[in-house]
């Protein structure tokens, strides 16, 4: 295709065609092509609206539809010529069209513009998405699931700024990043929910005189409704935003388990062992197995990130409606889209295939003074100690225990009598890690118990 069938396409307004600085820097082929099923299914449904309407003849509409499967289908096969001549996707598709089936494609374009067929477009591929990253995380949230329910009474240490804090269990942090993972598919499923309205027939800007029936078309194309503002149908571009919000958001919480799988199988932890699948070795030294997976999904953050604020940055000044500026909203949505879902991919199966070290996570659970808490709440619970006293207390014991390089249990009864007369033996059944653990009873805590029945809540809001 040549310069002159893109001149054509614009009804003669150019004698000659654009040079090639400018064809390069107006042309979008080569990313929106990516939207090419869903062009031509915007595409198919206009033209079956038309025909209702008695705007174009069941023959056109018919003609139109045939040459329209063809296009797709060579698309598909990849036997399709796109050309930067022709700019972008709408129009390499319409001018192959008129190849195919003649005049009929000249009406295909009637009530409508590239603005609201785009605008279209990008709103199909972007609910695709959503899609595919409900998919996946719910397979995330599944796998966090069956790790849980494995290791829903292994203790293990819990952390507050990388410090041993309390004791808590496998199934409890596993459950944590459910939570996380459940927050991010409730966004996915609002977002999805606020952009399901369908630009199409909004024209230009300003709605069109033909008779068309907008409805007709939302609906053929799984949108709820029309959208009900012309310009601001061709000028939106939230669903784009609030897609890369969203995306951000779960980078986030898969950015930040991923850096625990990175300390968890390091030599020093030994809290996890990660598959062969999801770990690489060193070129030089035969001892390694580095986590490259967790360290990559670490990274694809900061992608999703410039996304975002790329695309916020486009936007940001605009006037309604249409600007060209807005041609610069695609490449980072499709690029975070890749790494978005090739991360939740990757974290899946990484968790699917990790095995927690029960011994290494018990071992380390009782280091720290981390039953130190227990003690303090003990002197609260049954000797009526003001909180303030109490930490005071437990402090003086977690120094004396450093001092003799033992932890709090190691303490005679004598040694804890010497510092607050009250105690009994009875101290001792709160400070090993597992009566710990069991006691966190309150809704949402460590204890097994809870965290088996919150297990079965999740179990039961996935079946629903």
């Amino acid at each position: 295709m040549t310069d002159q069938s893109s001149n054509q396409m614009w009804g003669g307004r150019f004698a000659a065609g654009p040079d090639a600085i400018m064809e390069a820097i107006n042309a979008s082929i080569g990313f929106d092509k990516r939207m090419a099923a869903q062009d031509i299914a915007g595409s198919r449904a206009h033209a079956a609206m038309l025909a209702a309407t008695g705007v174009i003849t069941d023959n056109d509409a018919e003609a139109i539809r045939e040459g329209l499967l063809t296009v797709l289908s060579e698309i598909e096969g990849g036997t399709f010529q796109f050309s930067t001549a022709l700019e972008d996707i709408h129009m390499n598709v319409e001018a192959r069209l008129k190849e195919i089936i003649g005049e009929p494609a000249g009406r295909l374009h009637t009530g409508r513009s590239r603005n609201d067929q785009v605008a279209t477009d990008f709103k199909l591929w972007v609910r695709d998405q959503l899609d595919a990253a409900e998919g996946g995380l719910l397979a995330l949230i599944k796998a966090l699931l069956s790790q849980a329910e494995a290791g829903a009474d292994w203790v293990m240490p819990g952390f507050t700024h990388l410090q041993t804090a309390q004791p808590v269990t496998w199934g409890h942090h596993m459950m944590a990043y459910v939570e996380m993972f459940g927050r991010d598919l409730s966004r996915v499923r609002d977002a999805r929910a606020r952009m399901n309205e369908s630009p199409l027939g909004a024209a230009a800007l300003a709605g069109t005189s033909f008779p068309i029936d907008r409805e007709m078309t939302a609906k053929a194309l799984g949108f709820d409704r029309p959208a009900a503002n012309s310009l601001d149908a061709v000028s939106d571009r939230d669903f784009a935003l609030e897609f890369l919000s969203v995306a951000s958001i779960s980078a986030v919480h898969l950015s930040r388990f991923a850096e625990e799988l990175v300390i968890w199988s390091s030599a020093q932890f030994r809290f996890v062992t990660l598959s062969d699948r999801f770990s690489t070795g060193s070129s030089i030294m035969p001892q390694k197995k580095n986590p490259d997976a967790a360290e990559l999904i670490r990274a694809k953050v900061g992608r999703i990130f410039g996304a975002n604020t790329a695309l916020m940055m486009v936007m940001k000044g605009l006037p309604l409606a249409y600007s060209k500026d807005m041609q610069e909203d695609k490449e980072q949505v499709f690029d975070a889209a890749d790494n978005w879902m090739l991360a939740l991919a990757a974290m899946e199966g990484m968790v699917k295939d990790m095995t927690g070290n029960r011994e290494s996570l018990a071992a380390a659970a009782g280091s720290g003074f981390s039953t130190a808490t227990d003690l303090a709440d003990w002197l609260v619970r049954v000797l009526k100690v003001p909180f303030r006293n109490a930490h005071h207390v437990t402090g003086t014991l977690v120094a004396m225990a450093e001092s003799r390089g033992c932890d709090l249990p190691d303490l005679s009864l004598a040694d804890m009598q010497g510092v607050h007369e009250g105690i009994t033996d009875d101290i001792f059944t709160v400070l090993g890690v597992e009566n710990s653990v069991n006691s966190r009873m309150s809704y949402g805590g460590t204890a097994p118990a809870q965290v088996r029945a919150q297990i079965a809540r999740w179990q039961e809001i996935l079946a629903g």
